[in-house]
């Protein structure tokens, strides 16, 4: 995945954001740009993150034939939302 941050300073940019999106696509990876001071996709890019991180456990899990992941596990995030909903719906609790 491929943060941008600090998208409310569009002035000071180093990369544009087409750039910065062909990068991730000949990469093969996510991208999104963000801003804490605008509290601009800062939670979407913690979801999307998460929820690449389960699919890929997931089909970890699968590929090497372990069986299932426990259902009941805990993730500590530093707030709560968006994650919260998707990980309850993944079967995950936050702590």
């Amino acid at each position: 995945m491929l943060v941008g941050n600090k998208a409310d300073k569009r002035h000071l940019r180093s990369v544009s954001t087409k750039e910065g999106a062909k990068f991730a696509e000949q990469e093969d990876i996510f991208f999104m740009e963000t801003s804490a001071l605008d509290s601009l996709n800062v939670e979407n890019a913690f979801t999307k993150v998460l929820t690449q991180i389960y699919g890929l456990i997931n089909k970890k899990a699968i590929d090497i034939d372990i069986g299932d992941l426990p259902r009941e596990q805990t993730i500590k995030v530093g707030f709560r939302g968006h994650v919260s909903a998707l990980l309850k719906k993944a079967g995950f609790s936050l702590a």
